[in-house]
């Protein structure tokens, strides 16, 4: 396969799960903005930690000067000056999706372009607060539509395991900015640790990332935050967790370089990484601290990344 086909993939995959990963944080702000009045005595800045999650802060401020529900529906989901703005995300992916259409099934195609026409329609009539959700659940249902497809009718070839690294390194990364905002920066400084605010804000962020029956499941009881921190870090069983991430990232990688017949720098990275996530308990990263094991993790994968274009992209 051509580096640039294969850069294609990965970067077509990589906006996919960006456009959903944004769509289940504004998911999050919305929910936490809707919080009972019975838990509103704390002022929480949840329109704000969206921003911080997506990492969009600083882009936002130089666009808004006021961070308001509307202003950051708006800068998430359609600005032209987000890199990163589900209609950006998608029109890249689109984009990268024509370059690669034959390597793409019919099913994949229709997905984005799917996709793509929807979010033209609601650009075009501008979303209120009251219909965020609609809008967000269609992101979400065609960003499935689109990893269904691949799942179900591609060839497990160079073309689908390039397609599978990037959707890996974007959904770790999500899952990582996610826990360590929730953890780091989310929870009033005069609200309770284990309070009403705590407890709901943890709920939503399961929901948001479809957890929340599975926390349930694996743990049996109420949301404890370093249970939550266990399921999207270490359980290799939950498809979002660090651990599963990079379970999958070092068998793709080997699929990879058995097919070239050459291992690298990319391979060594994600296998390291992959063990580290297995061989620590939770009680260990939270007694060196969540947020400093989050920190390093997202500097640890955003290394792979770069490795992975050096070794097959360039």
């Amino acid at each position: 396969m051509l580096s640039r086909d294969a850069d294609s993939l990965f970067w077509l995959s990589r906006y996919v799960e960006r456009a959903e990963n944004t769509a289940r944080i504004l998911d999050v702000a919305y929910r936490m903005a809707s919080m009972p009045i019975s838990y509103n005595g704390v002022e929480t800045n949840e329109w704000e930690s969206a921003l911080i999650t997506a990492g969009a802060l600083d882009g936002f401020l130089e666009v808004y000067g006021e961070v308001s529900p509307e202003n950051v529906i708006e800068f998430l989901a359609f600005s032209e000056a987000n890199p990163s703005s589900i209609q950006n995300c998608i029109d890249t992916a689109r984009q990268n999706a024509r370059s690669v259409r034959s390597a793409l099934t019919s099913e994949m195609w229709e997905a984005i372009n799917s996709a793509w026409l929807d979010l033209r329609r609601y650009k075009a009539r501008k979303i209120k607060v009251e219909d965020l959700p609609r809008f967000l659940n269609l992101v979400k249902e065609a960003s499935l539509r689109y990893d269904g497809s691949a799942m179900r009718t591609m060839l497990r070839n160079d073309a689908y395991w390039f397609s599978r690294l990037g959707l890996y390194i974007e959904r770790a990364d999500n899952t990582a900015r996610v826990l360590d905002v929730k953890y780091h920066v989310l929870l009033p400084q005069d609200a309770a640790v284990g309070g009403g605010i705590d407890y709901y804000q943890w709920a939503a962020i399961l929901r948001s990332v479809s957890a929340l029956v599975s926390y349930q499941w694996v743990y049996h009881q109420n949301l404890r935050p370093w249970l939550v921190a266990d399921l999207l870090i270490l359980r290799e069983e939950m498809p979002r967790s660090l651990a599963a991430c990079y379970g999958a990232l070092s068998r793709h990688l080997d699929d990879i370089s058995h097919r070239y017949g050459k291992a690298g720098a990319a391979q060594r990275q994600a296998r390291a990484t992959h063990a580290r996530l297995t061989n620590r308990s939770i009680d260990d990263i939270f007694q060196h601290g969540l947020h400093e094991f989050l920190e390093e993790f997202l500097a640890d994968n955003n290394r792979l990344g770069l490795a992975i274009t050096s070794q097959y992209l360039c």
